[in-house]
This record gives C-alpha cells, sequence and structure tokens, in this order.
C-alpha cells in the first residue's frame, strides 16, 4: 500500500469549528457559572476583593492568550501545550507538559461530575448524588463518541442559557445596589495585602483553561491559522470580563460576604439576599448546566490531548492514537477518560480544584518559554515588533504565571510535583533511561 492511499483511508478530525463555536466551547469549558463556586473562599481569603483578583488573573492570562494564539498559528495541532512545548523544546519537556496539563483535564470531567451530583442530591435528597453524577458522565460520553459536531450544538445551549441566568442575576442585583458602597470598593476599597491578592488569583487560574481548551481543537477549526488565534484571544476576554462584572455585582448589591466555616455557601446566601428563593432555583439550574457544559468541553479536549500523544507512541497507540472508523472521534482516549471519571464519587472538590491550578499553570509558564524559543531562538526573528511580540509579552506573562505558581498553597504544590516526579520516571522508562527520544509525528503530515 502506497503511502498516499494510507492518507487517503486513515480516519482525520473533522474540521467544522469556526470563530464563534470555539469561542461558545472555550466558555463552555471555563463555566462562567464557576465565578459563584469560588465567591466565599477568595472573598475571604482577599478580604474582598474578589473583582481585584480576577483583574489580576485576567492580566496574567492575556499575556498568556497571546503566547497560545502565536503558537497556533505555528503549530496548529491537537495537542496544543503538548505541542508546543515540544516545538519549543524538544519531545522529553514537551512530554512533561502534555503529562502536567494532561492531569487537569482528567480531572476537571471528575470535578464537575462530582458537583453535578451533589447540586441535584440538594433537591432531590431522595436520589443518590452518585446516580446523577453516572447520568451525566454517560450522557457526556455518548456525545463525545458521536462527534464534535454533538457537542458544538450542546455546548451553544448550555453557553446561553448560562448567559440568560446573568442577565436575570444582574438586573436583580441592580434594584438591590446598596447606595453606601462606592462603585470602586471590589477593586481599591480598604486595606489591600498585595500577597492576599495573589493567593485569590492563584486560585482563580483554573477558571481560564478554556483558552487552553480552544487550542486543542486546532485539527477540528476552519481555517485553523486564522480562527484559533482568533477564538483564543476573545475567550480569554469574554470569560474575564464576565467573571469580574459578575463579582462585581455580587458586592455592591451584597457587601457583607459570608466567610468562616460557611465560606463554601456564601453565593447561596448572596443569592438569597438579591433574589429570594427564585434566583437561588435559576442558580442551580443554571450551575449544574453549567457544569454539565463544563464536562462535555473538558472531555473532548483531554481525549485529543490523549489522541495526539497516543498518535505520537509517547502514550499506547492502540488505545489513544486512533480515530473510530464511523465518527472519526477518538474513542479510545474517551472511553479512559470516562472510566477515570468514575471516581468522582469519591473525590474531593478541593483537592480536584488545587492540583487543576497547578497544573495549569506549570503548562502556561512552559508555552510562554516556548514563543521566545522558537520566534527568537530558533528561527531568529529580529526587530522591535518581534522582540515586542515573542519577546516581552511571553517573558512578562511568564513572570505572572510563576508569580501565581509559587502563590499555590504548599500541599497543593507538594502533590503537584508528586505527580510530575511520576512522569518523569514514566518518560524514564519510555526512552530507556533518556538515552532515546520519545517517539514524535511530523505534524505538518
Amino acid at each position: 500500500m502506497t503511502p498516499e492511499s494510507t492518507t487517503i483511508h486513515s480516519p482525520t478530525l473533522r474540521r467544522s469549528l469556526g470563530i464563534p463555536t470555539l469561542v461558545m466551547f472555550g466558555l463552555s469549558y471555563m463555566v462562567p457559572m464557576t465565578v459563584f463556586t469560588t465567591y466565599g473562599i477568595v472573598n475571604e481569603i482577599t478580604q474582598g476583593h474578589l473583582s481585584l483578583a480576577y483583574a489580576v488573573t485576567l492580566s496574567a492570562m492575556v499575556f498568556t492568550a497571546v503566547s497560545y494564539a502565536v503558537l497556533s498559528r505555528e503549530v496548529p495541532a491537537a495537542g496544543a501545550a503538548y505541542d508546543y512545548a515540544r516545538a519549543g523544546f524538544g519531545g522529553h519537556i514537551g512530554f512533561m507538559t502534555g503529562w502536567v496539563i494532561m492531569v487537569d483535564y482528567i480531572l476537571l470531567p471528575m470535578l464537575n461530575y462530582l458537583l453535578i451530583g451533589l447540586y441535584l442530591h440538594e433537591q432531590f435528597p431522595a436520589v443518590p448524588a452518585w446516580v446523577f453524577s453516572m447520568a451525566a458522565l454517560l450522557l457526556v460520553l455518548i456525545l463525545n463518541v458521536v462527534g464534535i459536531n454533538a457537542v458544538k450544538h450542546a455546548n451553544v445551549v448550555l453557553v446561553s442559557l448560562q448567559v440568560l441566568f446573568f442577565i436575570i442575576f444582574a438586573v436583580m442585583a441592580l434594584r438591590s445596589f446598596d447606595p453606601s458602597i462606592s462603585l470602586l470598593d471590589p477593586f481599591i476599597g480598604g486595606d489591600i495585602d498585595a500577597s492576599l491578592i495573589m493567593a485569590g488569583a492563584a486560585i482563580l487560574c483554573l477558571s481560564f483553561l478554556g483558552f487552553d481548551a480552544v487550542s486543542t481543537m486546532s485539527e477540528e477549526a476552519k481555517e485553523p491559522r486564522r480562527t484559533v488565534p482568533v477564538a483564543v484571544i476573545l475567550t480569554t476576554l469574554a470569560g474575564g470580563g464576565i467573571f469580574i462584572v459578575i463579582s462585581w455585582l455580587a458586592h455592591v448589591a451584597h457587601p457583607n460576604v459570608v466567610t468562616g466555616e460557611n465560606a463554601d455557601t456564601a453565593a447561596l446566601a448572596m443569592l438569597m439576599h438579591i433574589g429570594g428563593n427564585l434566583l437561588v432555583a435559576l442558580f442551580l439550574a443554571a450551575y449544574v448546566t453549567g457544569a454539565l457544559g463544563s464536562a462535555l468541553a473538558s472531555q473532548a479536549s483531554v481525549s485529543r490531548i490523549l489522541y495526539s500523544m497516543g498518535r505520537d507512541g509517547v502514550l499506547p497507540r492502540r488505545i489513544f492514537g486512533v480515530l473510530s472508523e464511523r465518527f472519526r472521534t477518538p474513542v479510545g482516549a474517551i472511553l479512559v477518560v470516562a472510566v477515570i471519571s468514575v471516581s468522582a464519587v469519591f473525590a474531593s472538590v478541593d483537592f480536584v480544584a488545587s492540583i487543576v491550578s497547578f497544573g495549569a499553570l506549570t503548562a502556561f509558564t512552559v508555552v510562554n518559554l516556548a514563543v521566545v524559543s522558537i520566534f527568537l531562538v530558533q528561527k531568529r526573528h529580529r526587530g522591535a515588533p518581534s522582540i515586542l511580540l515573542y519577546g516581552l509579552v511571553p517573558v512578562v506573562g511568564f513572570g505572572l504565571t510563576l508569580w501565581l505558581w509559587t502563590s499555590l498553597s504548599g500541599s497543593t504544590l507538594f502533590f503537584g510535583l508528586l505527580w510530575v516526579a511520576l512522569g518523569v520516571g514514566y518518560l524514564a522508562v519510555l526512552t530507556r533511561g533518556f538515552r532515546e527520544p520519545p517517539p514524535s509525528l511530523n505534524l505538518r503530515e
């Protein structure tokens, strides 16, 4: 069989995503409703400056998003951070970056299934939480196997429902506006401790994984060199804008945030104050909807990363590196993620969320440095525009993400570094003690 015939008959990922659907995919992954999940915890850490913490996180993420946008034009492949790091630093660093970011994508569906079960069990206590979690898992599994178009249409509906809730919330919050509160209080009111703001901002990084998720869809995007970079930037700005506006509205309508042991449920107290039982009921419906949308997007993204690594032979190719002939989706990778997500019935929300932030920030620092390596070192771009875009922007992004990374808790860093150590061990086995390079694939083929 000739190479040409092999190329013709091998299934490929279907290109069907434009800029609007890519942005919807990224926003669905980010779950705009997550602003309420961390509302009480981060408000307590930052002493009421949640909006400022979001602004700091967005500032850091914009620089990193520009790095992703630049690299998505240069390396339009499904592996995203994994492929970017490999192009910048070689197979070993590429593998470790993929290994770190992989834990994020694997754990995010699990986190969403866990939250869906917990919230629905609150409304229907006769039904065990695990029943709702497993029902959501099966729905997400089927939609991902059927194909990206099913995920695309579902994400449009799920994000639209969240936007509808935000509109209702904004109207009720403005009606409950406290005239004694300065409009700038959420940003500059009272005493500001920079270390506490950075600690809160570090936790909020998990809310910005949407732009990384967009970059994993490069092989299913129409004109990926044009659409993906635009979608990456738009997703970051839109998501950050939503987080800042909603947290600001919550503060000016209800500045007295519940703290202490009840910080986890502070959002419910705030919503009850603003809109009563009706708004709380709408919140629960929208939150469960958002978690389902995030599970859809995150499982789609991680399956593409596992597919990219399996296709390279870094992971077992027969399981991860093949596509379904009928649906042209990485069914093996999708099933593995689903099996791992079954453990959602035993998982801890706090632990999963903290490890996700560790993985995200670690990958972001490497991606920023990859821009410098590829364009200024390898390609030797020179001139003021190149120094600005390929030098200053990613270096600032690197510094900001590294600062946030060091603001994570000691236990998070311990378990995160333990995962890194496991990856180094597996890579040593894979490369026979680092004497051989990891398997690679010419992504231009």
